[in-house]
């Protein structure tokens, strides 16, 4: 097995790892109402499963990031050139860079350090000590406002059915499992927009929040609500993790001109 196909591999486990980390999240909000983003999430599984899993959930993520950010730059799913392409290519960038932070959240957790409070409020109060960091504070906003409506196109037209095998795209339970997904995302990106955005013009970072944040904002019953939804996301990205078609990014190649230029 080349480097490409071990790294598509390692994908797999990737994709079998954030949907893990959405059903955790999703069981603790329906169950105990305990809000908790993948950080967190990580961190339940990392008490309960010990360093083994939090070693696979590392290597899941990390391969995962850089396949990611292997799409934003090289196209490596085929978006194409249009806005629409390009919107899809930021999108997985952005993507790529926050699961190979939680690869690395991972790896602290491993050596035993304790993970810092909401990342999101972090990066809001960073950014508001700069000058003018208040319009990065709602430049941020106006991505994660996009990045929702975006999840919510994919949820109605049912575009991320293309990259899965055909014979099992055509199940309703896939279909609908990935809708409700989707939309539940869709939902939790609009409101930590909103959240963002109320952060940057009122100058104050607590306002600010990820996927914890907007989970305890909500109220029953629409915190039950999104969970269900980020349950049915968790499922779909383990249907994902054997059925989505992926193609290799061209590790190898990179490696050869590499070790041409030296």
């Amino acid at each position: 097995m080349n480097a490409s196909s071990r790294l598509t591999a390692l994908t797999r486990i990737g994709f079998a790892t954030r949907g893990l980390l959405y059903i955790v999240i999703a069981m603790l909000i329906v169950r105990t109402g305990r809000a908790e983003d993948q950080s967190g999430a990580i961190e339940y599984l990392g008490r309960g499963g010990g360093q083994i899993l939090l070693a696979i959930i590392a290597v899941g993520l990390t391969a995962y990031g850089i396949w990611r950010l292997a799409d934003a730059a090289l196209d490596v799913e085929r978006h194409g050139t249009d806005r629409k392409g390009v919107m899809e290519r930021i999108g997985a960038g952005v993507s790529g860079a926050i699961h190979l932070l939680l690869a690395s959240q991972s790896v602290q957790l491993m050596r035993g350090a304790a993970l810092s409070g909401d990342g999101a409020q972090e990066s809001a109060r960073s950014a508001m000590q700069l000058p003018g960091g208040w319009a990065l504070v709602l430049l941020g906003a106006a991505v994660l406002i996009v990045l929702g409506v975006v999840q919510f196109a994919k949820a109605v037209k049912g575009s991320f059915l293309r990259y899965l095998d055909p014979s099992v795209a055509r199940h309703s339970w896939v279909q609908w499992s990935g809708r409700a997904g989707y939309a539940a995302r869709g939902l939790v990106f609009l409101i930590s927009g909103y959240l963002l955005a109320k952060a940057g013009i009122e100058e104050h970072a607590s306002e600010a929040g990820g996927m914890a944040r907007v989970l305890s904002w909500l109220t029953d019953p629409f915190d039950i609500i999104v969970g269900v939804g980020l349950l049915a996301f968790g499922l779909f990205s383990l249907v994902e993790a054997r059925y989505r078609q992926l193609h290799d990014v061209p590790v190898d190649e990179a490696i050869q001109r590499a070790t041409r230029w030296r």
